[in-house]
């Protein structure tokens, strides 16, 4: 129960959050391209989809181990990309830096689920 209740904490962000990026595409791009991010629509698509249905699939517990690790990997992207607290300076850099390091936690926590695997309730089970 605990392995399912922590991977519903972990993708409760990410469901609605590649929802509302996927619905809101060109927007998404937008963003993506004024933080220096080549690929515009593309990237962004894959980038909200892999948020999405990654977070999906690790509150089911489908393919668990698996889409952590893809789940590991996007945090660490975002990070790096939305999150560039060196570039930013006193209230702002403080605020950069604490969604950096949430980001960082979360990656932490999506490798903890990777190495136990899904639990006990998950899809196929």
């Amino acid at each position: 129960m605990a392995l399912f209740l922590a991977r519903l904490a972990l993708s409760a962000i990410f469901i609605p959050s590649g929802f509302s990026k996927l619905l809101h595409l060109e927007a998404f791009a937008r963003s993506l391209t004024a933080r220096g991010v080549p690929g515009g629509t593309a990237i962004a698509f894959l980038a909200a989809a892999v948020e999405f249905f990654g977070g999906l699939a690790i509150a089911l517990g489908f393919r668990v181990r698996w889409s952590a690790l893809l789940m590991l990997a996007f945090t660490i992207v975002a990070a790096l990309v939305s999150h560039r607290f060196w570039n930013f300076a006193d209230g702002e850099r403080t605020m950069q830096y604490i969604q950096f390091m949430k980001n960082l936690a979360i990656a932490g926590g999506f490798l903890a689920v990777a190495v136990a695997g899904a639990g006990r309730f998950r899809i196929g089970r």
